[in-house]
């Protein structure tokens, strides 16, 4: 995207080159400056848009879905959403598999961009074939001119990082970017960003945010995966119970785990301490990179990504209601 560009001819010419913002008060115990990539200054007010686009073009250019097909993915909502808003210039339909923990509002969101939403369990293995997974596999194989995205090992996920968020933070920070920490679940942006950026300097840190029932952060450290790791969780957005193919377990430095309660009351901090207000995620990731923040020198310039936007979670971590049930604020 070109940047001194004002008037734009569709919606998908606006991804992409979000701003950076110095983060003063949830950070100001950190011993160096913190910028946030906003990445809900995005049409569909996530960073999946990205990869979104990434992935459609490239399937087009490989033919794998052609004129009026079917787009099936199991999503979250944030990658739905950009590939809905994609779908509806490019003149294809959308189903979408989701989990019944993701918030109401992500999928009432999916249905006015013209998706259908099925709603499958939470708390089934990836290979119940009442899985988000199972189904949305499934359906690929009974729609007649569909395409399975399969964001997690589709590697042009990854390749739309590498190709527009890491150049991105390298320009905006004139090259003195040190870490950049992502809460990941995909993997598509820390391996992207991180690809891109480590050729530019190796010795750039990536660190990623993972979440207490998430196999990621051991498999990282052990290299195997343990089924005992998993159990549910409330984060949304990131962790995960396989490993998707888009990781690149040498490009990532290191990964920290933080709690639904330090996420959600991070997140809420954020809003009410720096005005911006942010989704579970970004949340999650002040909360990690506090705990880490020893780790840092004041000649350090840190990147963190805040992934969407506080309105897809007002009907939980903005809800005062929904957080003092789970023991998150105090009555």
């Amino acid at each position: 995207m070109n940047r001194d560009k004002k008037v734009f001819d569709n919606i998908l010419q606006t991804i992409g080159d979000t701003p950076l913002v110095r983060l003063n008060r949830v950070t100001a115990s950190v011993p160096c400056p913190v910028y946030a990539k906003i990445e809900y200054g995005n049409p569909g007010n996530s960073i999946k848009d990205r990869m979104a686009l990434k992935m459609l073009e490239v399937a087009e250019a490989e033919g794998k879905i052609k004129p009026g097909g079917t787009i099936i993915e199991g999503t979250s909502g944030n990658t739905g959403m950009g590939l809905a808003i994609a779908a509806i210039l490019k003149g294809y339909k959308c189903i979408f598999t989701s989990t019944d923990k993701q918030s109401k509002e992500k999928f009432d969101i999916l249905r006015a961009m013209g998706a259908e939403v099925i709603v499958c369990p939470t708390d089934v293995e990836p290979e119940d074939p009442r899985s988000y997974y199972s189904v949305s596999k499934r359906l690929a194989q009974e729609v007649p001119n569909s395409w399975y995205v399969n964001q997690y090992d589709n590697l042009a996920n990854r390749l739309a990082h590498y190709e527009s968020t890491g150049p991105e933070i390298w320009e905006q920070t004139e090259g003195k970017v040190t870490h950049v920490v992502v809460a990941s679940g995909t993997g598509g942006t820390i391996t992207g960003i991180g690809q891109y950026l480590k050729e530019k300097n190796p010795d750039i840190q990536m660190w990623a945010i993972d979440t207490y029932g998430s196999l990621l952060k051991k498999w990282h450290e052990t290299g195997e995966l343990d089924m005992n790791e998993v159990h549910s969780y409330i984060s949304e957005g990131f962790g995960e119970d396989f490993l998707p193919q888009n990781y690149i377990r040498e490009v990532i430095d290191r990964f920290e785990k933080v709690t639904d309660k330090d996420g959600a009351v991070m997140a809420r901090r954020i809003a009410k301490e720096e005005g911006i207000f942010v989704g579970y995620s970004a949340g999650s990731v002040i909360a990690g990179l506090l705990q880490m923040k020893a780790d840092l020198k004041p000649t350090d310039l840190v990147v963190v990504i805040f992934h969407d936007h506080g309105s897809r979670y007002v009907g939980k971590v903005y809800n005062d209601e929904w957080m003092r049930e789970r023991g998150f604020l105090e009555a």
